[in-house]
């Protein structure tokens, strides 16, 4: 049966495109370029930083000295205050690697409340905006000391982070926070799914801290989620020092390319009641517009979904659990389709799959929002 788009989702087709078009006016499926300056989706406040460690150079800049709460972009700062000083022969103890190892690559935050207790709470970003000279970076408000998630962060003072790790801290210390970073799990500790903006606007190499704060719906991710972004969620002021504390935080920061060449910062707030799926989508377009000179992307058509909780499934078909499920109505990379097994959700029904490699599964066409069961312009497997 040939399945009609539905309204609600409507918006979900306009994608990410080529050269010189803005994401938001991009028609469905078009395939996946490179485009030249950064363009920001309605609706969207933004900060960017597009630092090129070869030329010394930024390839994009962008409100880059506003401020931001950081969310869990500030674990960088707790990590590196840890590690500060510690000797080119230090070695982090198992107990430490075991915490600083999943606040890295999985954004725990039961070990950001521990060494945010452990060393001095606010005293942390004291210290490490002095160390490293940051300009826009301060403690959470005063009534909020125990957030570590209201930091305030700029894009410009992201960059100066990164450098610093790149550039100056002692090789062990490189290697344990980038290594770590690398590493990025898709699943975040609180079932969040993570790999938005860097990690799914360009192919690896990449390395990611991203951050999430709001009243967000429970993350989806892996086992199906049983956590809301908490740390940030509870009743706050609606600014602080000029840092909006209301609307949805959705941050992706880290570095792009052969030897860490690109470090990118890409801060962003959303209108109050702003899903996931649609923060998320918003971020994946701002980010696959940036300027990144010769950082590879990803092959495919971007396509919206709609539905909540869509499984992603190892195989074409119902049979098998599903390896996760996708933020509700977000925009996903489709790299080839096929026949599998029929999917009913009356009055459709669809006998089409999606590969979507960024997940290595399949969803049922009938998700995907297309006028069609079968996408006109997608290959076939």
């Amino acid at each position: 049966m040939r399945r009609r788009l539905l309204p609600a989702f409507a918006a979900l087709l306009l994608v990410g495109s080529a050269a010189g078009a803005a994401a938001a006016d991009a028609p469905a499926g078009r395939p996946a370029q490179a485009v030249a300056s950064v363009r920001v989706p309605d609706g969207v406040t933004a900060g960017v930083a597009v630092f090129d460690r070869q030329t010394g150079a930024f390839t994009e800049q962008l409100n880059t000295s506003a401020r931001f709460r950081s969310a869990s972009v500030v674990k960088l700062l707790l990590t590196l205050d840890f590690l500060w000083n510690r000797g080119p022969d230090y070695t982090v103890p198992a107990a430490d690697r075991a915490r600083l190892e999943p606040m890295l690559r999985s954004s725990d935050d039961d070990a950001a409340d521990h060494y945010w207790s452990e060393n001095g709470g606010s005293a942390i970003v004291t210290r490490m905006a002095a160390r490293l000279g940051l300009s826009d970076t301060a403690p959470p408000p005063a009534g909020y000391e125990g957030y570590w998630g209201y930091t305030s962060l700029s894009a410009r003072d992201t960059v100066t982070v990164y450098r610093y790790v790149l550039d100056s801290a002692p090789g062990p210390v490189r290697d344990f926070v980038m290594g770590n970073l690398r590493r990025s799990t898709r699943c975040a500790s609180d079932d969040f799914d993570q790999h938005f903006g860097i990690a799914g606007a360009f192919e690896k190499p990449w390395a990611v801290k991203q951050g999430w704060s709001g009243s967000y719906e429970k993350g989806t991710c892996g086992s199906g989620g049983t956590a809301t972004a908490s740390r940030t969620a509870s009743p706050a002021p609606a600014a602080a020092a000029g840092v909006d504390l209301t609307r949805p935080a959705l941050h992706s920061t880290g570095t792009v390319g052969a030897g860490d060449r690109f470090v990118v910062a890409v801060f962003t707030l959303h209108p109050v009641g702003t899903s996931y799926g649609k923060a998320y989508t918003d971020v994946g377009r701002l980010t696959r517009s940036l300027n990144v000179p010769g950082a590879a992307r990803p092959d495919g058509w971007w396509y919206g979904t709609w539905s909540d909780h869509v499984n992603v499934r190892r195989d074409p078909s119902t049979g098998d659990a599903p390896i996760t499920r996708l933020p509700s109505g977000v925009e996903v990379l489709v790299g080839c389709q096929k026949r599998g097994e029929e999917v009913e959700v009356p009055p459709y029904t669809n006998d089409w799959w999606a590969y979507l490699p960024q997940y290595g599964g399949w969803i049922s066409n009938i998700y995907i929002s297309s006028p069609d069961n079968r996408m006109p312009d997608v290959k076939d497997c």
